[in-house]
């Protein structure tokens, strides 16, 4: 996939399952923070390693920011740096996600590559 105008988004394939029975997504940061964390193409990987290592059966969605209903804000990270995050500010509408992939670290560990980046 081209990576213009897309967002990407993190999360268990069990979550993704859910969504899809009760028809749009929400990340447990929905209740928490009030947004959903995502990531531009090119900021995914580092935030995978930072907090995914540990967690098994990660898919990665592709999301069409221009197709996503409810409001994207570009707001700082955790860390506070200059580098801006997409933040969504309510459900992820399903006709939004383009791609599912399965997201498979390297063998030792690390994640490596991005599904779906051409």
């Amino acid at each position: 996939m081209n990576n213009k105008d897309f967002i990407l988004h993190i999360c268990t394939r069990h979550s993704w399952g859910e969504a899809l029975t009760r028809g749009d997504y929400r990340a447990q940061s929905l209740e928490t923070e009030g947004f959903i964390h995502c990531s531009q193409p090119d900021q995914v990987l580092t935030v995978a390693n930072h907090l995914y290592q540990e967690t098994p059966d990660l898919v990665i969605l592709w999301i069409d920011s221009q197709k996503v209903k409810n409001e994207i804000k570009y707001e700082p990270g955790r860390d506070n740096t200059l580098e801006t995050f997409p933040h969504i500010y309510g459900p992820l509408n399903l006709g939004a996600v383009l791609a599912v992939y399965d997201f498979i670290p390297a063998s030792d560990g690390v994640y490596k590559d991005v599904p779906g980046l051409k």
